[in-house]
């Protein structure tokens, strides 16, 4: 079975950076569209970036565009979401995914398999 493991997530000021990671094992990640879900305290689990197998097409949700930016490293196994410029309302436990379609999707639901997730909080 496909396993996920996200990294990267912690504490950072407002305007502040961080970079989260993503490794997927049990496959080659070039079988798979990835991407990347946050879900913050009482609120539905919302999609933020996908991209395609290959790693030339992306999509960014329109709360993110501008400031967040999803890459991958398939020789590694990795993916990637460049967080910069953070904001409070970023704060949220954000979860790697990967589809095994193309170009994935923005519906959790499509999704084949999850990570556990990690936890990203911005101070004001």
């Amino acid at each position: 079975q496909v396993q996920l493991v996200e990294s990267g997530g912690g504490l950072v000021q407002a305007g502040g950076s961080l970079r989260l990671s993503c490794a997927l094992s049990g496959r080659t990640l070039s079988s798979y569209a990835m991407g990347w879900f946050r879900q913050a305290p009482g609120k539905e689990r919302e999609f933020v970036a996908r991209i395609s197998r290959s790693g030339i097409a992306t999509w960014h949700a329109d709360s993110v565009k501008g400031r967040f930016t999803i890459s991958r490293e398939n020789a590694k196994n990795t993916v990637y979401l460049q967080m910069n410029d953070l904001k409070p309302e970023d704060t949220a436990v954000y979860y790697c995914a990967a589809n095994m379609s193309t170009y994935g999707s923005r519906q959790p639901g499509d999704w084949d398999y999850w990570g556990k997730g990690t936890l990203v909080t911005v101070s004001s």
